[in-house]
């Protein structure tokens, strides 16, 4: 029997609002069928985001070839004023999978990874952390729980924008703390204190379990392939940093004011009570390479470094408020090269908002991320040319990025992108060319965000 012709119309209506409001809500799912406005009356935001990519090295590497790779996150906060009348409380839960493959370590080589979000496939705990409020205005909180540290330390925002892993964890503290530290995809049970005692000037301080896995030897993803062990007793990673912004937090623009160009500086420092093996000398005073050695390095107790970060608007349209130039720099360093690989790396750039007319949602930038071998970590390398080893010197990395934030719709963001990496490695032997170095490589791809 046919159906009424009624009903065709009111399937066609609904199909057309759907696709209304898929073109216009910033997540494809939308309010996901009533389940967003009712976990809202509970205080409850959930957000699932999925990032995909393929990258490929068209040049240099121990291979050419490509590499699919992706990141699926869930994030469920529940705000406890919204959820039980309890003022400043926030507790947060996210969720990640990892899929697909990791140019880096399958064609590449390099230590500053092509892909932010690559890592070990599998499903794990993320973060799990409270957040409570105090004071007046909100000027103190406290957060307790499985945190990861780079999502509040060391965060330049503007570098946020590029594909390379080194725009957002920085390549010092990713090499020389145990396990890459308590940053993505890991994260460490920890205490962390923001207060703002003046406007415009904010204090973070935190103290964490000094590794996200209690051991040290192997893949911290493999070591706790579920992010659900907590482990607790490994030595002490203490970080502190002081922000300055300008204009304040709540500045007033009046009335045919032209909003100031605004600015961020960060300076911090931490220190990891853990013990660290030496880069070049092992417990009998003799070389690691030295054939005589016994493979057993040298144990020093504790590691810190000191940074800086400046994030700076200096250029705004008159005539298109949208469109914007701000550079950004970061810079850290350690003065103990005897047990650090990487004893400074540093990164900057710009970013263009709104690059063209009628696309003001795009962001178009360019980056270089420099990773400098410590002194002790190339004499190594020395000592065992000595011993006829036939290894290149390692000395220092450099990955220029140049990408495009292009937004399809409010819920899809397309993002192609071309990284030169300069010194893979720092100078790692190629293992399929004896003493000769990883050539120099050239890496294209295409990054897809989507909001559900």
């Amino acid at each position: 029997m046919m159906a009424p012709a009624s009903n065709g119309q009111s399937s066609d209506k609904g199909l057309f609002d759907f696709l209304d409001g898929v073109n216009r809500s910033s997540a494809l799912l939308g309010n996901m069928w009533g389940l967003r406005s009712w976990l809202s009356r509970y205080g409850v935001v959930l957000a699932i985001e999925e990032t995909d990519e393929s990258l490929g090295n068209v040049t240099g590497g121990t291979k050419t070839g490509s590499v699919a790779d992706g990141l699926t996150q869930i994030l469920l906060q529940m705000d406890t004023q919204r959820a039980m009348g309890h003022y400043g409380g926030l507790f947060n839960l996210s969720l990640l999978n990892l899929h697909g493959n990791n140019i880096s370590t399958s064609n590449l080589l390099s230590l500053q990874t092509a892909s932010g979000i690559g890592g070990d496939p599998g499903t794990r705990l993320w973060e799990m952390w409270y957040d409570q409020k105090f004071l007046e205005e909100d000027r103190l909180d406290v957060k307790l729980g499985q945190i990861s540290v780079d999502q509040e330390f060391m965060v330049s925002n503007n570098a946020l924008y590029f594909i390379n892993t080194s725009s957002g964890w920085p390549m010092l503290p990713s090499t020389d703390l145990p396990g890459g530290g308590p940053a993505y995809p890991l994260s460490a049970l920890g205490l962390r204190f923001s207060a703002r005692p003046v406007n415009g000037t904010q204090i973070l301080a935190g103290v964490f379990n000094g590794s996200p896995t209690q051991r040290q030897n192997g893949d911290p993803q493999q070591l706790d392939p579920h992010g659900d062990s907590f482990p607790w007793g490994g030595g002490v990673l203490a970080i502190m940093e002081a922000q300055f912004s300008y204009p304040a937090l709540g500045s007033m623009v009046e009335p045919g004011q032209n909003a100031d160009l605004g600015w961020t500086y960060r300076i911090g420092a931490w220190y990891d009570s853990r013990s660290f093996a030496d880069q070049r000398w092992d417990t009998q005073g003799l070389s690691l390479d030295n054939p005589a050695s016994n493979g057993q390095a040298m144990q020093h107790q504790g590691d810190y470094a000191v940074y800086a970060v400046a994030d700076r608007l200096f250029w705004r349209n008159a005539n298109n408020p949208n469109q914007t130039l701000a550079w950004f720099a970061r810079i850290m360093g350690t003065p103990l090269a005897d047990r650090n690989l990487i004893d400074a790396s540093a990164n900057a750039g710009f970013v263009l908002h709104s690059p063209f007319i009628y696309r003001a949602p795009d962001t178009f930038g360019v980056s270089v991320d420099y990773a400098h071998v410590s002194p002790d970590a190339a004499a190594l390398n020395a000592d065992g040319n000595l011993y006829g080893a036939a290894q290149p010197v390692r000395s220092s990395e450099t990955v220029y990025e140049m990408t495009y934030q292009y937004q399809l719709r409010p819920w899809i963001q397309l993002q192609p992108d071309v990284q030169y990496v300069i010194n893979p490695g720092a100078g790692v032997t190629d293992p399929y060319l004896t003493g000769a170095r990883i050539a120099n490589e050239w890496v294209i791809g295409l990054r897809t965000n989507i909001s559900f």
